[in-house]
């Protein structure tokens, strides 16, 4: 039996002192400890699960390509959620931290943008177009996480369409002003009032959850939580790079290279084929169409008149 080191004694004081701030027995968890099975790569990271999730509507070969691309931006999403609900719940948030969180949350945005050349350049342009017509009502448009980086990121009246924007205040009600969302003229007949198969079962999952999500992010939002900051505060030039290049990236580049891969299957050959979800997609995805700004605020006159354009 191998001698118990210094270093050793200083580790069990560490884990004795912690259990015993839990109430709980030291020498169980050490005993429970000593039973476990090394930890592996596969099972960590949970591989054979994770490889399992993958279950295509037909038997085109490059539609488990349009699955995997799909979970991989997802996952992407749920990093950027993960870094912002850091910076939202901060109770004394630092200009470092905010800038560490912007960064991280910028290179995931980045990947996102630089994805679509797998779906641009990755699938059989036929197979598309056939394996496709077996996914309606789906779209991209029901991704949750989607909706919930917008509302972490920015008052919930700056993702109003421009129909009501300024001219709606929050006293209106959240109910109100969920309707006067600009996602939901994707899946919404302003003129009868009829709502996609999409929308609709989109909001019967999500609805209730986005909408006390936006309560909750009333005042601590991430725009919130920088103007919190003061100009004079060191570091504030980077944290306003970072964050009007994450509004620029999330709100302008990544529509445009959506709008780029659409147009590729859609409508590369004159047909100006409808989207799954029934959506105008041309209208929805262009950037200039939506002028969707997390941080307005942070931007000229000039630069919001030309959003979409630079």
């Amino acid at each position: 039996m191998s001698e118990i080191k210094p270093e050793q004694l200083g580790t069990l004081q560490k884990i004795n002192e912690k259990y015993d701030a839990l109430g709980q027995d030291a020498g169980a968890f050490l005993k429970g400890f000593s039973h476990n099975k090394p930890v592996t790569y596969w099972d960590y990271v949970e591989v054979e699960t994770l490889l399992s999730l993958q279950r295509p509507r037909t038997d085109f070969p490059d539609e488990p390509i349009f699955i995997m691309y799909h979970q991989v931006t997802e996952l992407l999403l749920k990093l950027i959620v993960h870094e912002l609900q850091q910076v939202v719940d901060a109770e004394n948030l630092t200009p470092a931290f905010f800038k560490i969180k912007l960064e991280r949350v910028n290179r995931y945005a980045g990947v996102l943008t630089q994805s679509f050349s797998v779906m641009r350049e990755g699938m059989d342009y036929e197979q598309y177009n056939e394996f496709r017509l077996a996914l309606a009502p789906a779209s991209g448009f029901q991704s949750a996480q989607f909706r919930i980086v917008e509302i972490m990121c920015t008052d919930i009246l700056n993702l109003v369409n421009s129909r009501v924007k300024g001219k709606i205040s929050e006293d209106v009600g959240m109910d109100q002003i969920f309707e006067e969302l600009y996602w939901k003229d994707a899946g919404l007949d302003r003129k009868t009032g009829k709502k996609t198969q999409t929308l609709k079962m989109f909001e019967e999952k999500y609805e209730d959850d986005l909408k006390s999500l936006a309560g909750k992010m009333k005042s601590k939002n991430l725009l919130q939580q920088f103007l919190s900051f003061k100009e004079s505060d060191l570091g504030y030039a980077e944290m306003k790079n970072a964050i009007r290049e994450f509004d620029h990236t999330y709100n302008v580049v990544w529509p445009l290279s959506h709008l780029k891969t659409a147009e590729y299957y859609l409508n590369s050959k004159g047909e100006n084929k409808a989207a799954t979800g029934g959506s105008e997609w041309q209208k929805y995805l262009h950037p200039a169409y939506q002028r969707r700004v997390f941080f307005p605020q942070l931007w000229s006159e000039e630069e919001l008149k030309n959003w979409g354009n630079f």
